[in-house]
């Protein structure tokens, strides 16, 4: 069950502009995989582009994926809580990095183990 107070640190407002945020890149991002799934299907697959495309659409499914997850964390409740320790991420790195799990502590040590 989800602690319905969980992201109690930010404010409603703070929320609603992450929220908004979020939803915005993953309507850029689907309409950007849109266009890849076009380019896709008109593609020949003969020359090198056929593996840049590939890539960038794994790279815009995978996005469009992270963004769903923080939807989902909003929805949840758990949205800008650390993943590893819980704390509150401040909202100032969230707005830089609204898809952030870790606070910088849990992240640094993870870049360095």
């Amino acid at each position: 069950m989800a602690d319905t107070n969980a992201n109690a640190h930010l404010s409603t407002v703070q929320l609603q502009a992450l929220r908004q945020d979020i939803e915005e890149q993953l309507e850029r991002r689907s309409r950007h995989l849109l266009g890849l799934r076009a380019e896709a299907q008109d593609s020949t697959g003969a020359d090198d582009t056929w593996q840049e495309l590939l890539v960038s659409l794994t790279t815009a499914d995978r996005a469009i994926a992270e963004l769903t997850q923080a939807l989902d964390r909003l929805a949840a409740g758990t949205y800008g809580r650390c993943g590893e320790c819980g704390a509150g991420i401040p909202f100032e790195r969230l707005k830089i990095r609204p898809l952030a799990r870790y606070c910088i502590g849990c992240q640094r040590r993870a870049e360095t183990a």
